[in-house]
């Protein structure tokens, strides 16, 4: 997904100078270094300070730029949090903060790389829209909207490298702010989830279909933030059962919204989440490794469903 975010700022801005792009401390690579070779003008490395690169953002935006801030996700939100809030936000500017390689990519570099609770944090901001596409395409198709339509700050989301096609054949065309099904199965049972997750979707849903016969459905909710709250209740009532799986905290992330949505609206059909758990684990293995500490496999999931 990273690689289709640079080749879709770079393809953008060969005709559009009002997009920007800064990075802090982060070896440009791909299409990035296209973008800075090119418009050297418009690509900023403001180094370690996050802080920094969030305010020459803003100025930037309050002169007619549209600029995209590019970092690890822990950096580009935790560290420069205030200024997130305070300098976009508030201000209501529209600027790109791109988290890249969110959840627990990073699992041999510990806690301090572990992106657990950007969903929460993004998504208590006032006037914050807060995207995480699935896979490459998904990216593009929100990196063009952050760049052309978007009237405020976003936080998206993103892993690293070398996620799979998941949507050439799904059955609805991305929209922001709609959820999208990318596989309708036979109502039996749901799955919702965005961003990185979706391969174990898929796997989790092969699994069943094996063992049960029956097709799950599975649906990107890559908006979440606006939630498309008729889209979700459609889907918790056109099934039996529903489950919700996102490689984030148990707080303040799809799951809780889900729920919620659910108890107001008096859903009563079976609903399950699968998430991280609220703890830092102190495991230093492979990323699969320890999403299965956390309870995050496909393996894990299917057997309990």
């Amino acid at each position: 997904m990273r690689n289709k975010f640079a080749d879709a700022i770079y393809e953008i801005g060969k005709t559009n100078p009002q997009i920007c792009a800064l990075v802090a401390d982060i070896s440009p690579a791909g299409s990035m270094v296209k973008f800075r070779e090119e418009f050297p003008e418009r690509f900023i490395n403001c180094g370690v300070a996050e802080q920094a690169m969030i305010g020459i953002a803003a100025g930037m935006a309050l002169k007619g730029m549209r600029p995209f801030c590019y970092t690890i996700a822990t950096f580009s939100l935790y560290r420069p949090f205030e200024m997130v809030r305070d300098d976009l936000a508030y201000q209501n500017l529209p600027v790109t903060v791109i988290g890249m390689g969110a959840g627990v990519i990073y699992s041999t570099l510990g806690g301090t790389h572990h992106t657990m609770e950007d969903i929460a944090v993004a998504s208590a901001i006032p006037n914050m829209t807060v995207l995480a596409p699935c896979d490459p395409e998904e990216m593009r198709l929100a990196t063009t909207w952050c760049a052309t339509e978007s009237m405020g700050p976003v936080y998206m989301r993103l892993g690293k490298a070398g996620e799979p096609d998941l949507t050439s054949d799904a059955v609805d065309p991305f929209e922001i702010g709609k959820i999208r099904y990318l596989v309708k199965g036979d109502g039996d049972l749901c799955i919702l989830t965005y961003g990185i997750t979706m391969k174990m979707a898929f796997d989790i849903a092969d699994r069943i279909q094996q063992k049960s016969g029956k097709q799950p459905s599975i649906v990107s909710v890559h908006t979440i933030k606006p939630l498309d709250e008729s889209g979700i209740l459609g889907a918790l009532s056109a099934h039996k059962n529903t489950v919700v799986i996102e490689e984030h905290v148990p707080h303040g992330g799809l799951a809780s919204r889900v729920k919620e949505l659910a108890w107001d609206n008096g859903i009563t059909t079976g609903l399950k989440s699968f998430t991280l758990k609220d703890e830092f684990i102190h495991f230093y293995g492979s990323y699969e490794e320890l999403l299965a500490r956390h309870g995050l496999s496909a393996e894990i999931i299917a057997g309990a469903l």
